[in-house]
């Protein structure tokens, strides 16, 4: 199943993120191939965190590596305990002397923002084939940042993209990489 989720997660950030601009400045790390892609086992909130503090510690020893997604192929189904589990990781980032170096951002097949209909197409602009941790360098992200006019419009941008091409369009997309196979 690893090589699966790697495959079907790769086919997710180009297919979506970077063909529909979602974050404009994954088009670049995809092409100098800086993602590393990380398959976690654990389905308890515990093993997980752990694997998210390897994997910071990786990144500490990986200069060349800009961003780590993680995927949860065998847990985490439900969005609400994947919610528990973002919540745990964060803090443990700060715990962990982790905080100002690296951030997280996070994707859910059902992901579906506070105070938002289930059904809104916006969900779509964080939801993925697995449940997933993106281990953002905060450094990179603010020079990044600073280089892009408006960066504040990113998210209304994309909100605004998933509801111009409604809900059917985006689960079929996002189908469509789920059929992808090592």
């Amino acid at each position: 199943m690893t090589n699966i989720a790697i495959s079907q997660t790769r086919e997710w950030v180009s297919n979506v993120i970077v063909k529909y601009n979602f974050c404009p400045f994954a088009r670049k790390e995809v092409e100098n191939n800086c993602i590393h892609y990380f398959v976690s086992p654990a389905s308890s909130i515990d093993d997980a965190v752990m694997d998210m503090l390897e994997q910071c510690i990786e990144l500490d020893r990986e200069a060349a590596r800009e961003t780590t997604l993680i995927m949860f192929d065998n847990g985490f189904c439900d969005f609400e305990d994947f919610l528990d589990l973002v919540d745990l990781a964060n803090a443990l980032l700060v715990a962990q002397g982790f905080e100002g170096k690296y951030q997280i951002a996070n994707f859910h097949p059902d992901y579906v923002f506070a105070d938002s209909d289930a059904s809104d197409a916006a969900n779509y602009t964080n939801r993925s084939p697995f449940p997933t941790l993106h281990l953002i360098r905060e450094a990179s992200m603010s020079a990044a940042l600073e280089s892009y006019n408006e960066p504040e419009s990113i998210p209304e941008h994309n909100i605004n993209l998933a509801r111009r091409k409604g809900i059917d369009f985006w689960q079929q997309l996002l189908e469509g990489c789920k059929k992808t196979s090592a």
